[in-house]
């Protein structure tokens, strides 16, 4: 489950990027149709995010539970400020502040879920 969490991440990031060229270049429809596909990525991860803490940390998460908690938070936050830079490509609208947002939490859950927290890469 944890390799199917990763490669849905992997797979948001790669979309995000690719509605954001679609959305500067102007090609809307193309944007459009990406977006919704993101957004059934969005539905994966939760998930499969889901899944795994219910199946791995919830029965034994021992000392781990507010950094848990956390890294659930910092990746609900990293897919809202995703759909926030689609939304606001879509409108025209300046999405640095989102973009900073994403990296901030990105970079907080990864730190969490693969250095801090047992059961970095599950089999």
């Amino acid at each position: 489950m944890a390799h199917m969490h990763i490669t849905s991440w992997v797979l948001a990031l790669i979309l995000i990027i690719l509605v954001s060229m679609f959305y500067k270049q102007g090609k809307m429809k193309p944007g459009k149709i990406l977006h919704m596909i993101l957004r059934l990525d969005y539905l994966f991860i939760l998930y499969t995010g889901i899944t795994l803490y219910f199946t791995h940390y919830y029965p034994n998460a021992g000392g781990f539970g507010p950094e848990v908690i956390l890294k659930m938070v910092a990746g609900l936050w990293a897919v809202i400020s995703m759909e926030m830079i689609g939304v606001k490509l879509s409108h025209k609208e300046p999405i640095k502040g989102f973009v900073i947002q994403l990296i901030i939490a990105a970079v907080i859950a990864i730190v969490l879920g693969f250095g801090r927290l047992p059961f970095g890469i599950l089999p």
